[in-house]
């Protein structure tokens, strides 16, 4: 039969093709709208998912250039069903073709997610895709297919030990210029947890010192670094999520972050498990000096998507008066500052930038004003131990009251 008797063929998702949590089902089906009668063979339906990179280098040997093709694939989802016995259908003599009346069909589908898949992505250099093709195989005829795609989110809890646990750091450095030794510059900061959510402010306590003779500028951002592999060869991408200016510190001078507030804007989350791709973020306090490379201490972090209970973030408190040992922290004064307005928090766009250090880019992407944000950081203390004892007994002079009195 023509392939005019095929009006049209679709695949569509129950709640519209949304995200999809890892483990879930997958509820569908396929409509199929003839013009006429219509003989077929099958109909197949395939859920896929795969990560895939490529990129192509180039090699200069002599007068010619090389070109190296790099990629990799990997698959992490792949489930096949044939609706051969359809609704509606009349077989006919021979047992292999079904007829197919007039009109309109719908045909359902269930697919079972696995509990290991990596979040959809899209990058420079690859991607994570999952989609659910539909094929309609008929006799001397090509098959008609359809496709619709879908988002999956892999769950990433912030709610660990890993990732309630604070992170710090210190660097310092020696500006020098024409060999001339113009001083020290040094940089403490601390974050109260490794994991974060879309959406959260990061508090960030920082000491800079600066020991030269010029003025510095302190700032901080959020790095996201993307990283495909492929034949055992690693292809990079950073991009500045947010970033924030500080003050300048005058020459000889010191000056404390008192949490300073970075908002983290709405991005994907950490891909941590993919062998071929993966997505991570850091958070990178700089200081920009003049004459000199830039001073560049970073923290890791991991986006997740399962936000904070509440009672977490009291464990995270708790865990970060005991587990950070520095003596920076005992001189910062525990004065209460007013929190933060998001609207003061500063947000660039996504630049693509190298901002390995100590690569001149940073300073260019970061500029954007003096915007100052600042949030009190909580610090909630254990309720006292439990005891049978009176705290404040009765001394033996005092006179027992009658207690019908």
């Amino acid at each position: 039969l023509p392939p005019g008797r095929v009006r049209s063929l679709a695949v569509e998702l129950e709640g519209g093709g949304g995200a999809y949590r890892v483990g879930e089902l997958l509820r569908g089906r396929v409509r199929l709208e003839l013009r006429g009668a219509l003989r077929l063979r099958a109909l197949q339906v395939c859920a896929r998912g795969r990560a895939t990179v490529h990129w192509l280098e180039s090699h200069s040997m002599g007068l010619n250039t090389i070109y190296c093709n790099y990629t990799a694939t990997q698959t992490f989802l792949h489930r096949r069903c044939h609706l051969r016995h359809l609704p509606s259908a009349l077989p006919t003599d021979s047992g292999e073709v079904t007829v197919l009346p007039a009109g309109r069909h719908e045909f359902p589908f269930t697919f079972q997610l696995p509990e290991t898949l990596a979040t959809s992505f899209e990058g420079k250099h690859g991607s994570v895709r999952y989609w659910v093709k539909a094929k309609l195989h008929r006799p001397w005829a090509a098959a008609r297919k359809a496709k619709k795609e879908f988002t999956v989110i892999e769950p990433v809890d912030i709610n660990t030990p890993a990732l309630l646990a604070p992170q710090a750091g210190a660097k310092e450095k020696v500006a020098r210029a024409w060999y001339c030794n113009r001083g020290q510059v040094s940089v403490t900061a601390k974050i109260d947890r490794k994991g974060y959510t879309p959406g959260e402010v990061i508090p960030i306590f920082a000491e800079i010192d600066n020991g030269t003779s010029r003025a510095v500028v302190p700032k901080a951002a959020i790095i996201q670094t993307q990283t495909f592999v492929a034949r055992g060869t690693k292809k990079q991408k950073k991009l500045v999520v947010t970033s924030i200016v500080g003050d300048s510190v005058a020459a000889g001078k010191r000056d404390v972050w008192h949490g300073r507030a970075l908002k983290i804007p709405p991005v994907g989350p950490s891909i941590l498990h993919c062998r071929i791709i993966q997505v991570e973020y850091s958070l990178k306090v700089c200081v920009d000096i003049p004459g000199s490379s830039k001073l560049v201490l970073e923290l890791p972090l991991v986006i997740g998507t399962i936000p904070l209970h509440p009672f977490g973030s009291r464990t995270s408190s708790v865990s970060s008066q005991g587990s950070v040992h520095m003596e920076w922290l005992s001189s910062i004064p525990e004065r209460p500052e007013a929190p933060p307005e998001y609207s003061a928090v500063v947000s660039s766009p996504e630049l693509e930038q190298s901002l390995a250090p100590p690569s001149p880019e940073l300073g260019s992407t970061l500029d954007g004003g003096p915007f100052f944000a600042y949030i009190q950081e909580f610090r909630l203390r254990p309720p006292p131990l439990y005891s049978e004892v009176d705290p404040n007994p009765p001394s033996e002079t005092t006179r027992p009251r009658c207690m019908t009195c």
